[in-house]
């Protein structure tokens, strides 16, 4: 095997530590003894402040930095809590709460300062952007301040190929008998020989991945996929995040890179080639495509706690995964241990990879988080038994603590890949799934086991295999380069507290005695909930501690059944088979509105969590559903194109015979709920006042006449744009190129009032004017007769309106005709926040202004 030695990245130190990114199944290796520039200084009584950001806003440059506070919520609660959801819910309300009370007076200081920001409560910090060396200074002298670092985003480098003699000859997924034949990672580890002792793949229990995303369609991972709601429907709500935005605004999940399909296969894929088949997997993308921000990592791990529906509202801390693997790290991290401590408080157990930096002999070249005393870190070795010459080895350089944990297979893997295909690449990154599939299968044989972190951990150390290399410190036992020696599941299975039962059966239609997959069947007791699916013959296989249960089934067409007061007794294993009448359908026709009540046509109207498909609305707004089983169910619809004001609407809908429904859509309003949106009759605001702006490309700042509030700050100046820009932040700053709203890239905190590549001349100007009496007042900033560069006899007049009173702010527009320029071709419209997380987006690219358009941007509570 051949691992690439040459750094590839170099980033700022944090405490003099190298960072080296190493999410990737090949290493991206920067050496330790690759000094960078000194990490940060601090007076007593100070926090310590990354020299990056230092050496940023000292050049008068803007920088995106972290606000790290001191105080920790307290976790103990949630450690003693009883059950999965209970301990998830306890751990997530601990962490909000503790935020919202220790964050408020850093909150209120960069109001006053009019410095955007974007809170976090996992790790209690705060992304702050600004370019103000007297706000870092104030910052680290204050004393609710632990630390100040810079945002930094890790580098996921190109994996690395497997020969092709090594691929070739670990691709057969079944024998010629047409038994499966696993992955040699998967049977090295005896995750095979559990399959068959146990009759255990991983059922009842919930995996999830933070990494580059998923393909979710792919043939071996589609079936136990959480989002799978059968007959090829998929509900994506709590079973897929995307805080990065790569995958689009439809909430479908995607892997632009590979690394992620890759390794969730490892973990749950059909055919062989996964540690645990019968686990379900959900995902977080917290990778962007070759790299991983900070401020994407952080999101994902505050929803693998608390899972959010698309877009990252309505947090459901009971649908929390039990295990989430992550195949990245880099550096001296500041955020995830916190993370770390923060999962396992809530019983989630976590694997990381140890690191692709070694060399094969150096010692401390293991990568945080792997390398953090409170994380499972993981090291890799070949299908011959030899430590990897990639996996990085102990002791950590961050705490000292012996590191790796533990060591799985993690050369030549083979594990899906997009385009429904099959890859085989190297590194820790692979190993780490080996691990991550192996506690699915424990915690399915050994439900007791669920959410106790040190048992499991104890269990897997033991179980082990010992390999004496003592060369970087410690014992033939446990030592840093092998960690506990090789992952040994079947001997961890065997020695767990079987104090469970295992009960199974069929599922059947009473009319045709067939069995029914997709039945989903949940078995609630005192402190255990454990939920499986019945697979195509309508068999199920659930694993319980001994107790009473309430066993519950529910299906689309099928009636509801169950049982009350089912008992079960510790190695009583039983058979429970369930008959289902199936019920009626009926037909579903209706009409869906826009938000200002005429008919919609093109919008996607869904019975949601049912395997009936998607109807589109016809030019009239019409739809018709001819087949829908009785029931209650919700019925959503929306827009084709996160345009306008229109936002998704969904409504109950009970189907006991031919139904009609009227959906009217919501005004669409921004992922955290601060602002809405919504079409208002015109009021045009002449200017009265003019502005210094003139030519292409021209900006000036504008004194406000009253405070104006944007995203939480206020204030008393803005600058103005010749390209229909009203700018908060900065005079400007990579307004040269329309982006959609909200936007990782600069400009930040704007109001795109009709954001283009204009020119003032002769003809255009733009001007200010304020109505209304003091409390009342409205603030309007007019472009009058603007050209486009594109097509410069083609002219425009619009305006951005700020309301006193309620703070709200409105867009207008006149003179628009036929051209498609004026109707917003290639423009963007909307707000958004000032850290570039948020916002709402009119339109982006889209002709869909007309004359005496006015859109009203209101904050909640307005």
């Amino acid at each position: 095997m051949n691992v690439p030695r040459t750094p590839r990245l170099r980033g700022t130190a944090w405490a003099a530590v190298t960072l080296a990114a190493v999410l990737g199944g090949s290493a991206a290796v920067l050496p330790q003894s690759a000094a960078a520039s000194p990490a940060s200084s601090a007076s007593p009584g100070q926090a310590r402040v990354d020299a990056a950001v230092l050496d940023a806003v000292s050049a008068g440059q803007e920088s995106r930095f972290f606000v790290v506070l001191k105080d920790r919520a307290d976790l103990s609660t949630a450690k003693r809590a009883k059950g999965h959801g209970a301990r998830a819910k306890t751990a997530f309300d601990a962490l909000k709460a503790e935020a919202a009370d220790s964050q408020k007076p850093l909150r209120a200081f960069l109001d006053r300062k009019k410095v955007g920001y974007e809170s976090y409560w996992i790790a209690n910090t705060l992304l702050v952007t600004t370019a103000d060396k007297s706000v870092v200074e104030e910052l680290a002298g204050r004393a609710d301040v632990a630390s100040i670092v810079k945002e930094r985003t890790y580098r996921l480098d190109g994996v690395e190929a497997a020969s092709q003699a090594a691929a070739a000859g670990s691709a057969t997924a079944a024998d010629a008998a047409g038994t499966v034949t696993p992955e040699w990672g998967v049977a090295d580890i005896k995750a095979d020989q559990v399959w068959d002792q146990y009759g255990d793949r991983g059922e009842g229990v919930v995996i999830a991945n933070i990494d580059s995303g998923v393909q979710y369609d792919h043939p071996a991972l589609v079936g136990n996929y959480r989002g799978n709601l059968g007959g090829g429907a998929f509900g994506h709500d709590y079973n897929w995040y995307d805080p990065t935005g790569q995958c689009g605004t439809s909430g479908t999940p995607c892997d632009n890179n590979g690394h992620g399909t890759h390794t969730m296969g490892t973990m749950v894929a059909s055919g062989g080639v996964g540690v645990a088949p019968g686990a379900t997997w959900i995902a977080a993308k917290g990778c962007e495509s070759k790299s991983c921000s900070d401020a994407s990592l952080l999101a994902a791990g505050q929803w693998i706690l608390a899972p959010t529906d698309r877009n990252g509202q309505n947090p459901r801390p009971d649908l929390a995964p039990d295990i989430v693997n992550n195949s990245w790290g880099g550096g001296d991290t500041t955020f995830y241990q916190d993370i770390v401590e923060a999962w396992n408080s809530a019983g989630i157990f976590e694997a990381f990879a140890a690191g692709n930096d070694g060399d094969g002999t150096t010692c401390s070249t293991a990568n945080a988080p792997g390398a953090q005393a409170p994380s499972y870190g993981v090291g890799a070795y070949d299908s011959n038994g030899k430590i990897a010459s990639f996996s990085g080895f102990g002791p950590s350089l961050v705490d000292g603590s012996a590191k790796p944990n533990i060591s799985a297979p993690g050369v030549n893997i083979r594990s899906t890949w997009p385009g429904s295909s099959y890859n085989t690449i190297n590194g820790t990154s692979m190993a780490t799934p080996h691990v991550a599939g192996a506690v699915a299968l424990l915690w399915s044989e050994a439900p007791s086991l669920i959410g106790n972190i040190d048992a499991t951990r104890t269990l897997l150390n033991d179980a082990a295999h010992d390999v004496d290399d003592t060369h970087c410190g410690g014992t033939a036992d446990m030592n840093n380069v092998w960690g506990e020696g090789k992952l040994d599941i079947l001997g961890a299975v065997d020695a767990a507290p079987h104090t469970a039962a295992v009960v199974s059966g069929r599922v059947v239609d009473k009319a045709t005695g067939a069995g029914i997959g997709g039945i989903t069947v949940k078995a609630a007791g005192d402190a255990v909930t454990r939920t499986v699916t019945t697979v195509a013959d309508g068999s199920y296989r659930l694993t319980l501690p001994a107790g009473a249960y309430a066993l519950t089934l529910s299906g689309y067409g099928y009636a509801a059944a169950g049982e009350s007061d089912y008992a079960v007794v510790a190695g009583g294993d039983t058979t429970k088979d369930f008959t289902l009448d199936a019920v009626p359908h009926h037909a579903l026709t209706g009409t869906v509105l826009d938000v200002t009540g005429k008919p919609l046509p093109g919008a996607t109207v869904k019975v949601a969590g049912t395997p009936v498909a998607a109807v589109t609305t016809d030019a009239s707004g019409r739809f018709t559903v001819p087949d829908v089983a009785e029931g209650a169910f919700t019925l959503t619809a929306a827009p084709a194109a996160p345009v306008r004001c229109n936002g998704p609407a969904a409504q109950p809908l009970t189907v006991d015979g031919d139904e009609t429904a009227t959906v009217r859509l919501p005004n669409r309003t921004d992922a955290g709920g601060t602002y809405s949106c919504a079409p208002v009759a015109s009021a045009w605001i002449p200017g009265s006042t003019k502005v210094a702006l003139t030519g292409d490309e021209d900006a000036t700042t504008v004194s406000l006449p009253f405070p104006v509030r944007h995203y939480g700050t206020a204030y008393t100046r803005a600058s103005v744009t010749t390209n229909g820009l009203v700018n908060f932040l900065a005079p400007r700053l990579g307004d040269y190129a329309n982006t959609a709203l909200p936007s990782t890239t600069q400009p930040h905190g704007v109001v795109a009032a009709f954001w283009d590549d204009l020119v003032l001349d002769k003809k255009s100007s733009v001007q200010t004017a304020t109505t209304g009496t003091p409390g009342a007042r409205r603030f309007a900033v007019v472009w009058n007769n603007a050209a486009f560069v594109a097509a410069p006899s083609v002219r425009i007049s619009f305006e951005a309106v700020f309301d006193e009173a309620t703070g709200a702010v409105t867009l207008q527009y006149k003179g628009i005709g036929s051209n498609p320029l004026q109707q917003g071709a290639s423009a963007t419209t909307g707000i958004e926040n000032q850290a570039g997380t948020d916002g709402l987006g009119h339109s982006f690219d889209s002709p869909v202004l007309s004359d005496a358009t006015a859109i009203r941007f209101t904050p909640k509570g307005a």
